[in-house]
């Protein structure tokens, strides 16, 4: 079931996302009685570790984006276990969201547009921040638990603890090897950061020098198997739900349309996607080579397709198609619009040839459910999923695809490092920019099925082991036990 926005007066910032409970026992289907009755007992420990408060999980986005959809299906489960966890989501102006994009971009190691992180800059970042800290007052009591998620959270910290709220910041996002653009991006948060009583990242190399006075705890991110993005579908409707938004020929047969969930639910595909191709679609046959995300530069779209440009000129055989998907374009969304422009130049620069094999997919966003099959079905179908990013915090792209079994190629970058065992689980580009490694992993996934069998078979393993939304209780408590939940830092 979609989690829902509650309604909210003129001139609010700030979002209550309603949750909906979800029972663990969902996941008997894929762990021991043994593993279920452990996160039972968790579940216990932590309720008589809050004794009765709150947990807010609170970030800046309704829709979009891997942290957004985790936490608004792997929370339902919490709520399912009796933990009452509960999710905000903060709002601000043109000008906020564009320092905060900034601080993306700076703690990755890039530079974004350039714009200044100054005075002015955090000025208008906290004064943003202020605004939706006195809205969330009506929310969360003193006592509550806060957990907040990534730089445009990072500035309510000093007002929250303030309150007498445990406050915790959780950062998804990193860099391996620390730079000047990153030094800067954690010098602009350190005024607002040091008053946070626990810190979390997804690697330990993503933790700053600024932040080891403070309690750091490394975890993982997970996603749900049971989401409409991870729930297993069959071979018919995946080609029905890939031939009505028009990533295959054919039609899609209504009743085949659908994700049905473990929860009763039912994810009907409606809408078609805005595809942008030269010639017919590809057949059911037709082996594809897929990369899913954000229109961003630091996933580098354009690098993946000059990469399979490279691909296509040496093939024996019929030669595979690329299709780059992502999500469909708001009209606020200015970078995204300029990176898909630049995706654009760069295909139609291609030779015919190569040009009628690649396939520029914009999925709608209306419903996010809708969205999360349609991305499902092409996780699924996919010959071979590559994640070529310049940048990465964790890459739950490729955890998705490695639960689905599908052989991956990713930039050895970010937790994509942690997820895939080269040769074993999938294969990791050691240099993102290399075209021709790039093409060359290509080539040999698809001609080799019995090594992509393998590593397909492999990595569904290790995202078991490692990354499913069964530990979610288990990394609650690990946070809870270690805060001083009655003296909160002053």
């Amino acid at each position: 079931m979609q989690p829902q926005e509650k309604r909210s007066r003129p001139g609010r910032l700030v979002h209550e996302v309603h949750l909906h409970p979800m029972g663990v026992e969902f996941f008997g289907s894929i762990l021991q009685d043994k593993s279920l009755e452990e996160m039972r007992e968790v579940a216990v420990r932590l309720r008589q570790q809050l004794a009765g408060r709150v947990i807010w999980n609170i970030h800046s986005k309704t829709v979009g984006g891997g942290v957004t959809e985790t936490l608004h299906t792997l929370l339902g489960y919490a709520r399912g276990a009796g933990i009452d966890t509960r999710l905000l989501v903060l709002g601000g102006d043109a000008d906020f969201f564009r320092i905060t994009r900034r601080l993306h971009h700076a703690l990755h190691g890039e530079g974004g547009d350039g714009s200044p992180l100054d005075h002015q800059a955090g000025r208008i970042y906290q004064q943003a921040l202020d605004r939706n800290a006195e809205q969330m007052e009506n929310f969360i009591a003193p006592r509550d638990v806060v957990i907040l998620h990534d730089p445009p959270t990072a500035g309510l910290i000093p007002r929250l603890v303030e309150r007498g709220n445990s406050v915790v910041w959780r950062c998804h996002i990193g860099l391996d090897t620390p730079n000047r653009q990153s030094d800067r991006g954690w010098s602009f948060l350190e005024p607002w950061l040091t008053r946070a009583q626990a810190f979390v990242f997804s690697r330990f190399s993503h933790l700053p020098d600024q932040l080891y006075h403070g309690r750091c705890l490394v975890q993982s991110p997970c996603i749900d198997p049971f989401s409409a993005k991870n729930q297993d579908l069959d071979e018919q409707t995946v080609h029905a739900i890939l031939g009505r938004i028009g990533v295959l020929e054919g039609d899609g047969d209504d009743r085949a349309c659908a994700v049905n969930l473990p929860n009763g639910s039912r994810i009907a595909v409606r809408r078609p996607a805005e595809i942008l191709r030269e010639g017919p679609p590809p057949t059911c046959d037709t082996p594809l080579v897929l990369q899913v995300s954000r229109w961003d530069s630091l996933k580098d779209p354009v690098g993946a397709l000059y990469g399979f440009h490279r691909s296509v000129d040496r093939w024996d055989s019929e030669p595979a198609h690329l299709v780059l998907a992502g999500p469909a374009l708001a009209g606020q969304d200015l970078e995204a619009a300029e990176v898909f422009r630049e995706v654009v130049a760069a295909w139609r620069s291609l030779p015919e040839d190569s040009r009628r094999r690649v396939h520029l997919v914009r999925l709608p966003m209306e419903d996010v459910q809708e969205n999360a099959a349609m991305v499902n079905a092409l996780q699924r179908h996919a010959r071979v999923v590559v994640q070529k990013s310049l940048r990465e915090g964790f890459g739950l792209t490729v955890t998705e695809a490695l639960w689905k079994a599908r052989p991956v190629i990713a930039s050895a970058v970010g937790g994509m490092q942690d997820q895939i065992e080269h040769g074993v689980s999938g294969l990791l580009l050691r240099d993102p920019s290399d075209l021709d490694a790039f093409a060359g992993a290509i080539r040999q996934v698809l001609a080799n099925p019995p090594l992509a069998r393998r590593l397909g078979e492999n990595g569904r393993r290790r995202v078991a082991r490692n990354y499913l939304g069964s530990s979610i209780l288990a990394r609650y408590a690990d946070l809870v036990e270690g805060l001083d939940l009655e003296s909160p830092v002053a």
